[in-house]
C-alpha cells in the first residue's frame, strides 16, 4: 500500500480536504475501473469531463478524489485534493506511485511529424544487438526487453507509461526509447518523467484537427525540449527549419544532425537504390538495407543517439548496417512476376511526398508507379486535397480509397481528396471506396517492373468503420492479391 502524501509529492496542490496520511490502493482516471480505497483523478477531457462521475465513484468506495473543481457536497469519508491541472497531477502521481522508474533507466524521447516509429524501433534493435536490455514505447508495439504488448496510442496514458517503465526496471532494462507525440505532450502524459535525451526529426502538416494551427503544433513539440534537464541531450535535425526553434530556451546539451547543413552529425548519400543506401556518417562509410533520403535522416539520428549514449563508433556502424525496415515503413516485396509492392504508413502530405520522391529516386522511369491512398475520417480535413494533389503529381496512376473512415462517410472523404487534383491529372485517378478492391484493382493494373504503393495505414492491422475495428492488413492483402494474380 502507498501513502497518499507520498503520491502527491511534487504535485501543485491548491487545497486538501481531509488527511493525506492514509493508505491508498491504486490510481484511476476511468470511472469504470475504480475500486475500494482507490484514488480517482477527474480529468477534463476533450469530449467528456470526468468531474461528473465523482458521485458514482464515491458510491464505489474510492477514498480520494483529485479534481480541479470541488463538487457542491463533500463526503466526509473521502479526501478531496484540489489541483490546478488534473492531467499534470495524474502524470506526476503515476510517476510517484510506481517509484519514479524513469529515473532508474536511460529514457530517450523521439518527437516530430515523421520518423518517430522508425527511429525508436531501430534504436531498440541496435541496443538489443549491442547486448543491452532495452525497452520500447512506440505506435506499433510496447516491448519490455523481449516481452511484447500491443500499443493503442502513440504516447500511452501516464499510468500505462509508468507501469511499463516499472516493469522494465524490474526486468533489468537499462535503456528505453519512446515515441513522444504532440497529443501526449499537450495532455501532459510525459510530465514527471526523467529523460536523458530528446530527438527532433522534422515538422510538417499533421494533427491540425487537434491543434488550433501549425504554430501551436510546433510550440507543443518545443515544450518537450524546454523541459529537458541540463544533464540531458537535445538532438535536432537542422535541415528542418524548425530544428533550431526546438533548441531556443532549451537547457539540455545541444547537438545537431543534417544531410545538407554543417552539423555535429553529418551524413552524405553516396548511393540510393532499391537494394539500400550507401552513406558516409561523419566521414565513415556504411551500407544500409533501408531505402530513401528520409531513411538517411533516420539512420543518422539513430547513429547520433547511440553515440551520445556511449556505443563505440565501429560497433555502432556495424549494427546500423544490419538494421532492417520497421513494419509498415517502406516495407516492400517483389512478386514472382516482377511487380514491386511497397506498404508505407505515409498519412500526411509530407510523408507521402517523401515516399513518392524516394520511389522516383530509385526507379528507371520505364515502369509505372501506381498509388493506392486514402485519408482518415474524423481527422484533419485540410490535408485531404493536399495528399491527393501530391499522389497524382508524383504517380502514373492513383486510386483514392478508404483509410480508417471512422464515423465519416468514406465517399465524402474521397470527394474532399478529389478537390486537390489539378485538371491535367484528372485522367490519372479513379476512386474505389472498398480498400481491398482498390488494392486488387491496382494489382491487376500492374505489369512486370511496376511499383505499387499502398499508403496510409502501414503497420495497422485493422480498418475502423463506425466504431468497429475489422481485421485489415495492407501488407497481408497485397501479398495475397499478387499471389492470386500470378496464378
Amino acid at each position: 500500500m502507498k501513502k497518499l502524501k507520498d503520491i502527491l509529492y511534487r504535485v501543485a496542490v491548491e487545497a486538501v480536504y481531509g488527511s493525506t496520511d492514509i493508505n491508498i490502493n491504486k490510481l484511476a482516471f476511468d470511472s469504470r475501473k475504480v475500486n475500494q480505497n482507490d484514488v480517482f483523478i477527474a480529468i477534463k477531457g476533450t469530449v467528456v469531463d470526468a468531474h461528473k462521475f465523482i458521485p458514482s465513484v464515491i458510491d464505489k468506495g474510492v477514498s480520494v478524489i483529485v479534481c480541479e473543481d470541488l463538487p457542491d457536497n463533500l463526503n466526509s469519508k473521502v479526501v478531496f485534493v484540489v489541483v490546478k491541472d488534473s492531467q499534470e497531477a495524474l502524470a506526476i502521481m503515476a510517476d510517484n506511485f510506481y517509484g519514479n522508474p524513469s529515473e532508474q533507466l536511460k529514457l530517450v524521447g523521439i518527437t516530430g511529424t515523421n520518423g518517430k516509429t522508425t527511429i525508436a524501433t531501430l534504436l531498440y534493435n541496435l541496443f538489443k544487438k549491442a547486448g543491452f536490455k532495452v525497452g520500447l514505447l512506440s505506435t506499433v508495439k510496447v516491448l519490455v526487453n523481449d516481452q511484447e504488448y500491443t500499443a493503442t496510442h502513440t504516447t500511452p496514458d501516464s499510468l500505462a507509461i509508468n507501469g511499463y517503465l516499472k516493469e522494465m526496471v524490474d526486468n533489468g532494462v537499462t535503456h528505453c526509447f519512446m515515441e513522444v507525440s504532440s497529443h501526449g505532450i499537450h495532455q501532459k502524459r510525459t510530465k514527471g518523467l526523467s529523460f536523458v535525451g530528446g530527438v527532433f526529426t522534422n515538422l510538417s502538416h499533421d494533427h491540425l484537427d487537434y491543434h488550433k494551427n501549425f504554430a501551436e503544433y510546433r510550440d507543443i513539440k518545443k515544450s518537450f525540449f524546454d523541459e529537458l534537464p541540463k544533464t540531458a541531450f537535445a538532438l535536432v535535425n537542422i535541415d528542418d527549419k524548425n530544428g533550431m526553434v526546438m533548441l531556443q530556451n532549451c537547457e539540455a546539451k545541444k547537438y545537431t544532425y543534417a544531410l545538407k547543413t554543417i552539423a555535429d552529425y553529418k551524413a552524405k548519400i553516396l548511393e540510393n537504390q532499391l537494394g539500400g543506401l550507401l552513406l558516409t556518417i561523419n566521414g565513415n562509410e556504411v551500407w544500409s538495407k533501408l531505402i530513401g533520403t528520409f531513411n538517411a535522416y533516420n539512420l543518422l539520428a539513430i547513429y547520433a543517439v547511440a553515440d551520445l549514449l556511449g556505443v563505440e563508433s565501429i560497433e555502432n556502424l556495424r549494427i546500423l548496417s544490419e538494421l532492417e525496415s520497421v513494419s509498415g515503413r517502406f516495407q516492400y516485396l517483389i512478386s514472382d512476376n516482377g511487380v514491386i509492392a511497397i506498404v508505407d504508413y505515409a498519412h500526411t502530405p509530407d510523408a507521402l511526398k517523401n515516399v513518392l520522391e524516394t520511389i522516383s529516386a530509385v526507379r528507371t522511369f520505364n515502369e509505372k508507379v501506381i498509388t493506392v491512398v486514402g485519408c482518415g475520417g474524423d481527422r484533419d480535413k485540410t490535408k485531404r486535397p493536399k495528399m491527393a494533389h501530391i499522389a497524382t503529381q508524383l504517380s502514373n496512376q492513383v486510386i483514392f480509397t478508404s483509410d480508417n473512415p471512422r464515423s465519416e462517410n468514406p465517399q465524402t472523404i474521397i470527394n474532399d481528396m478529389e478537390a486537390g487534383v489539378e485538371p491535367q491529372n484528372f485522367k490519372k485517378y479513379l476512386s474505389i471506396v472498398d480498400r481491398k478492391q482498390a488494392i486488387k484493382t491496382a494489382g491487376a493494373m500492374a505489369e512486370k517492373g511496376d511499383i505499387l504503393l499502398i499508403a496510409g495505414k502501414g503497420h495497422e492491422t485493422y480498418q475502423e468503420i463506425n466504431g468497429v475495428r475489422n481485421h485489415f492488413d495492407d501488407f497481408e492483402i497485397v501479398t495475397e492479391i499478387l499471389k492470386e494474380l500470378q496464378k
